[in-house]
């Protein structure tokens, strides 16, 4: 399989094989650093071996971490091997210097890394990661990985799936071997990509390589072949609708396709009343965290905003937005725009703002005007994960014309969340409909370990400004 499902999240599997081989890596290296820096006899370190064992898998999930906050695998797909390294570079001396801080602060825990091994088992790691990655791909192609695919159907729905696999949100992790013409339905694929094999699936099926055949017909009232897809079924060829199909590999919900039914009958769209217990309970730890880092930050964002607006301009810029259950509260941020930004009414930000002070655009691209809203999750109007919240007007207008609109109230508004990782701001409705899929996603497979998927990579928006505006 290309991408397998953990705890309601899909991963990509050669990106699985890929960080649980370099952990190894990451781990087996401390330890030869470990060995040459504070034994340099074998026998006495192999009777020594379970003390380093704290200090060698701390450094290895540390980095591994640091690694996926930054994008590092996926990275592979859009800029090749050499932007994999560049990022894995960043990511090591970032890596280096968390670590660097946790050995200061828990020093008698993690005493073999220092004197030196941090450093040095640091750069022994991204050396042997450009030959491990090398032979990896060069051994294991991604190809090898890719789910070979059948559709069922090659009209419209057929067309948008690939419209679909071709766009940003995919990694490519399936192979389409054709498209199945219904009769009756018009053809809208490339007529060579067409297999005439509706009345005889079973058979085809069995003389190639299809692990899975995905639903994608026009009119569903149309007869399906429904004995030879409970052969194919049988001979262990997965069948799987058009929206289950796209939600895993594009990882957003097909809005277009959606069905009050799917929603129903689906896994997901459920309150889980544990994952929200701990969710809370993460939040008012996390909040207290960061605010304890954060607050010099504060500080100086502060004086920034007074030097450059003079010293009776507002630093705070309080706004009504929609948060859980369509009620309405007041979101806290740094003010980034002029204060009389809005006297004309509210309108969509835009690239190059005219209304975004010199201040603000740094802040807004660095997402420090976002801090302030540490206060909104203490109080519990907002969580750290979730979709964003918009303004009453904004929501009024885009649930009546966006379907399912005032779903993504199902759940607490975030500083940060799924759609803010995969999708750029959204300044129309257009946008905002496409960022819907994303929070429909969210919504649906929401779990501790998707928030937690979320709020590292949002480590790869804040350094490498993705979607702010």
């Amino acid at each position: 399989m290309a991408r397998v499902r953990l705890f309601r999240h899909y991963f990509y599997v050669p990106y699985l094989f890929l960080s649980a081989l370099e952990l190894g890596i990451l781990v087996g290296v401390c330890y030869a650093s470990i060995f040459i820096r504070h034994f340099g006899e074998l026998d006495f370190f192999l009777r020594h071996l379970d003390e380093p064992t704290a200090s060698a898998w701390v450094f290895g999930l540390i980095h591994v971490l640091v690694m996926t906050a930054i994008g590092v695998y996926p990275t592979k797909v859009v800029e090749g091997l050499s932007g994999m390294m560049v990022r894995s570079i960043f990511s090591i001396i970032i890596g280096t210097v968390l670590l660097s801080f946790l050995v200061y602060l828990i020093g008698d825990t993690l005493w073999y890394l220092r004197d030196g091994v941090l450093e040095m088992a640091s750069v022994l790691s991204l050396f042997l990661f450009g030959i491990s990655r090398s032979l990896f791909f060069f051994l294991i192609p991604e190809d090898n990985f890719r789910r070979k695919v059948l559709v069922l159907g090659a009209g419209s729905r057929a067309r948008n799936l690939i419209d679909e696999l071709e766009g940003p949100g995919s990694r490519q992790a399936i192979e389409i071997v054709g498209f199945v013409p219904v009769p009756g339905e018009s053809v809208a694929v490339d007529a060579t990509q067409t297999v005439p094999a509706f009345n005889d699936l079973s058979r085809y099926i069995k003389g190639s390589p299809v692990e899975e055949i995905v639903v994608a017909l026009d009119d569903r009232r149309k007869k399906l072949p429904l004995d030879d897809l409970l052969e194919c079924k049988m001979e262990g060829v997965n069948i799987v609708e058009e929206a289950t199909f796209l939600e895993r590999e594009v990882r957003k919900v097909a809005l277009d396709l959606l069905q009050p039914s799917w929603m129903i009958y689906s896994d997901g769209f459920g309150a889980i009343s544990a994952t929200q217990f701990y969710k809370r309970v993460f939040d008012i730890l996390a909040s207290l965290v960061l605010l304890l880092v954060s607050w010099p930050v504060m500080i100086l964002t502060a004086v920034a905003i007074k030097l450059e607006d003079g010293w009776h301009a507002p630093i705070l810029y309080r706004q009504e937005r929609v948060g859980l259950n369509g009620i309405p509260f007041r979101v806290v941020k740094f003010r980034s725009m002029g204060v009389d930004a809005e006297r004309n009414g509210a309108v969509w930000a835009s690239q190059q703002d005219p209304r975004v002070t010199r201040v603000g655009g740094f802040i807004r691209k660095v997402r420090i005007d976002e801090l302030p809203q540490i206060f909104n999750v203490l109080v519990g109007n907002m969580a750290f994960v979730g979709p964003r919240p918009e303004r009453p007007m904004f929501v009024e207008a885009l649930s009546q014309k966006l379907p399912y609109y005032h779903q993504r109230h199902r759940v607490k508004p975030g500083i940060t969340g799924w759609a803010q990782l995969c999708f750029s701001y959204a300044d129309s409705e257009h946008d905002s409909k496409e960022k819907l899929r994303y929070d429909l996603y969210y919504i649906k497979n929401q779990s501790f370990l998707l928030d937690l998927v979320i709020l590292i990579q949002t480590v790869e928006v804040v350094l490498f400004k993705k979607g702010s505006r």
